[in-house]
Formats: C-alpha cells, sequence, structure tokens
C-alpha cells in the first residue's frame, strides 16, 4: 500500500509542477492589452488633439501601441517606454507634465489661488453680514441746512408753505 500511495503522490506533483510550469510561460509571451492600455493611457497621442493614446483610432497611435507592446515584451519598463515616447515627440504627449522646472507652477498655483479665494470670500462675507458702523451722536449745528446753500434752504420754507 505504500508503493500505491508513493506512485499516486509522485503523480500528483508531476501534474501540479507541469501546470505551474504552462502558466508561467503563457504569461512571459506576449503582453496583454490591459498592460498595453495601463501605459498608453499615460500618454497621448502626437498626432490628434487631447486625445489619449489608448482610445485614439488613427493607424498611428494603433502601431504606437504594438510598439508599446514590444518594447513590453522586451522587458522594458513604464518609466523607460515613456521616456523613449517623450524622447521622440516631446513632453507633450505625457498626460502629466513632468515635475521639473516651469511645469511646477501647474502643481503649487491652483492650491494657492484655492486658499486665496476662500480667504477673500470669508473676508467678503464676514464683512457683508455685519452691520456698517454709524455715528451716535451728530451736532445740531451740523443737522440744520447751512445758510450758504440757497437750494436747501429754498426746499425748507416751501416745505413749511405746505404744512
Amino acid at each position: 500500500m505504500t508503493m500505491k500511495k508513493f506512485f499516486w503522490i509522485t503523480t500528483l506533483l508531476l501534474v501540479l509542477s507541469t501546470l505551474t510550469v504552462v502558466t508561467v510561460s503563457a504569461q512571459g509571451s506576449t503582453p496583454t492589452d490591459d498592460e498595453v492600455n495601463a501605459i498608453a493611457k499615460q500618454l497621448y497621442c502626437p498626432v490628434c488633439e487631447n486625445t489619449p493614446l489608448d482610445v485614439c483610432p488613427t493607424d498611428a497611435c494603433k502601431e504606437w501601441r504594438e510598439e508599446i507592446r514590444g518594447m513590453l515584451a522586451d522587458g522594458k519598463s513604464e518609466a523607460e517606454i515613456k521616456q523613449h515616447f517623450v524622447d521622440y515627440y516631446g513632453a507633450r504627449v505625457l498626460s502629466e507634465p513632468p515635475r521639473v522646472g516651469f511645469n511646477w507652477l501647474v502643481y503649487v498655483v491652483p492650491p494657492i489661488v484655492i486658499v486665496a479665494g476662500i480667504f477673500v470670500l470669508f473676508r467678503a462675507f464676514r464683512a457683508w453680514s455685519q452691520p456698517a458702523v454709524t455715528e451716535a451722536s451728530v451736532d445740531e449745528n451740523e443737522a440744520s441746512p447751512s445758510s450758504d446753500d440757497e437750494y436747501i434752504a429754498r426746499m425748507e420754507e416751501e416745505l413749511k408753505k405746505r404744512n
């Protein structure tokens, strides 16, 4: 009975090891469309305006996706592939500008503008919600119309006549 048990265990191990070898060799042959599109989403078509490479219907984009597939099959990393496209077409093919030099403003300015806008709105709403400060006491001399102003004096006389 031990010989039968040994035979079945050995057979089972051989079958399992064959399955793992087949799985590993199948994964290494060609990159899947998902792997290609994961990189193509991060690149824009140099020919079409504002179109990601993964959804662009032109023949040139199909060729570039195949180029990405070939580079992945050669074992190149995502960064190497993106750098290859930047070398040939410039940084405009990247969906996210590189964080160097003048491009840092893209990442720094919007939060600063948002915070400044919130501050200005807060101050404005606070000023609008508070009543305006007025002087409580007024001199009687200032309240009566000045004798120099003819128009006001005439208006006062007309009003007194009607009452």
